[in-house]
């Protein structure tokens, strides 16, 4: 089974940024997509931001357009989701998850998770 591994989280003051990577044990070919979620305290989790493995399409919830962006490196078996502007409603536990069905951000369909990095947006 694939583990994922996140870094990059940290406290970064409103308006900054930060990348977060995330980088699969095995090569991810049998996987439709990866994405980053997150969960702040006492809200449940949801979709940041999720990228096909097959052909790069992306998916960004709202609140994220403009500020966030998801790249691959297949070769390298890496997601990373670059974080600009960021905002204190941002703060929260990031996820990177993947996914063998054909689902982009659907958080029942994502079964492998990785332990999640904290990020935190506070002046």
């Amino acid at each position: 089974q694939v583990q994922l591994v996140e870094s990059g989280g940290g406290l970064v003051q409103p308006g900054g940024s930060l990348r977060l990577s995330c980088k699969a044990s095995e090569y991810t070919s049998d996987y439709f997509a990866m994405g980053w979620f997150r969960q702040a305290p006492g809200k449940e989790r949801e979709g940041v931001s999720c990228i096909s493995l097959e052909d790069g399409s992306t998916w960004r919830r709202e609140s994220v357009r403009g500020r966030f962006t998801i790249s691959r490196d297949n070769a390298k078996n890496t997601v990373t989701l670059e974080m600009n502007d960021l905002k204190p409603e941002d703060t929260g536990i990031y996820y990177c998850a993947a996914t063998t069905a054909k689902a982009m951000c659907i958080l029942r369909y994502y079964d492998h998770w990785g332990q999640g990095t904290q990020v935190t947006v506070s002046s």
